[in-house]
């Protein structure tokens, strides 16, 4: 095995840092997919990975993307939500890895819903 040297230590740090960037930093918008073992079972492993690699080939430094437990509706998975600052989160269902990827283009970069997989805007919570 070739020794490793600085560059690759460079390397190895920055892909690191992006990574908990992605997770964990401040960013304008969160992506929260819902990974519970429904979601799991129903392919959200491949529109986790769909969300990643959007980020990745767009270099985006400012998207979050989370992972949460099951949503309570395990008909409707994959799910994933998306959730701008200062505007009602929004609930995509029955996703696959495309549907994920016109989600990020249009919603996350473009700003704008995509009705089509939509299963509702707002928040659960009561305030």
């Amino acid at each position: 095995m070739a020794k490793l040297k600085i560059e690759d230590l460079d390397r190895i740090a920055e892909e690191a840092r992006s990574k908990m960037t992605i997770r964990e930093g401040a960013g304008k918008a969160r992506i929260t997919v819902h990974m519970g073992t429904c979601g799991i079972a129903a392919g959200a492993r491949a529109i986790m990975s769909a969300f990643l690699d959007e980020i990745k080939a767009h270099n985006i430094k400012d998207v979050i993307i989370t992972t949460s437990g099951c949503a309570g509706l395990c008909s409707r998975e994959p799910m994933a939500t998306v959730e701008f600052g200062n505007q009602a989160p929004v609930k995509y269902v029955d996703l696959t890895d495309e549907k994920a990827r016109k989600i990020f283009k249009e919603h996350v970069l473009g700003g704008k819903f995509v009705m089509e997989y939509a299963l509702s805007v707002g928040s659960e919570r009561i305030r």
